[in-house]
């Protein structure tokens, strides 16, 4: 049986879209569907270009109402990834799919986490703090922004003459190598117990 899969990202979409090839010609799992918060998202016309479903959600719908819970579950989404979603994900969802919500975060959490704490402001933060070493967390999604029990991560390093730009670069690199080979495991297991 395939195992489904529903992408929630807000902006350029480089991880929806590495998730996608990577599972193309799968036939275990493939990606369903596409969930943007942004009509204009560069995301959804990757996900259409590849011929996969896409749906815009506004506030008001996602966070007072739980109709997405009955649209994934009748498209018999597994699992959800959030790539590059900036929403905080509201308990309803998180009680309708338990572990079954993962993210990525470019840093090694519980370092540099939290709300605000996305995209180049993480990477500023790292560079300000000194660290000599940053990366990937990935995680399983609760009620907090970037709190969930960590699944995988992976470092690179942080040099004195590091800019945010050459930080994000190296990190952005190792989400396209990781992600969707953690995701395929995370299905996979799922299925084995």
């Amino acid at each position: 049986m395939e195992k489904k899969i529903a992408i929630f990202a807000s902006g350029t979409g480089s991880n929806a879209k590495k998730i996608i090839e990577y599972f193309l010609g799968n036939d275990q799992i493939r990606v369903d569907l596409v969930i943007s918060n942004k009509g204009t998202a560069p995301v959804l016309a990757i996900a259409q270009s590849f011929g996969i479903d896409t749906m815009v959600i506004d506030r008001s719908s996602f966070y007072q109402s739980d109709i997405i819970v009955d649209q994934l579950k009748g498209r018999d989404i597994e699992l959800l990834v959030l790539a590059g979603f900036l929403w905080l994900v509201p308990d309803y969802l998180v009680r309708a799919f338990p572990n079954q919500i993962v993210n990525i975060h470019p840093a090694l959490l519980p370092k540099f986490g939290g709300k605000g704490m996305y995209g180049m402001n993480v990477h500023k933060a790292v560079k300000e703090s000194g660290e000599t070493e940053t990366g990937i967390t990935i995680h399983y999604v609760n009620e907090k922004y970037d709190d969930g029990k960590s699944i995988f991560q992976a470092t690179c390093p942080v040099y004195d003459a590091d800019t945010p730009e050459q930080i994000a670069k190296r990190v952005l690199q190792l989400e396209h190598e990781n992600f969707p080979k953690v995701i395929e495991k995370v299905l996979l297991e799922a299925g084995n117990n």
